[in-house]
């Protein structure tokens, strides 16, 4: 099994924001397992900092939460993308777009100058 690393600093809302937006309504476990699957199992999602970000997206308007019953016949809640959330992810997607564009012309061998 391939090492893994901690979700980095200030991406885990907007992993969780379109998780919700590709899958629909799920649980916490649900989100951290996606989230782990997506990377390939490179990253690791730690729950004692999902569960606080959750809390988070849900204060702010983003996402919104019911409890109900798990595959496995346990209560668990379900946290679903609110309108504002969507809004939010496309926003925030567009932001990482462009940080990552402009990391990427640190990293080429010429540092891309347009």
């Amino acid at each position: 099994m391939p090492n893994t690393a901690d979700v980095w600093q200030g991406t885990l809302a907007l992993m969780v924001l379109k998780t919700l937006e590709a899958l629909g309504p799920l649980h916490g476990y649900g989100i951290a397992r996606r989230i782990e699957q997506t990377s390939g199992d490179l990253l690791s999602v730690n729950y004692g900092t999902l569960y606080p970000a959750l809390l988070k997206l849900e204060q702010e308007g983003y996402i919104s939460s019911e409890w109900g019953v798990s595959d496995n016949n346990r209560k668990a809640k379900y946290y679903r993308l609110t309108r504002a959330g969507h809004k939010q992810a496309q926003r925030e997607a567009r932001e990482w777009e462009q940080a990552t564009e402009i990391m990427a012309r640190f990293m080429s061998p010429q540092g891309e100058r347009s």
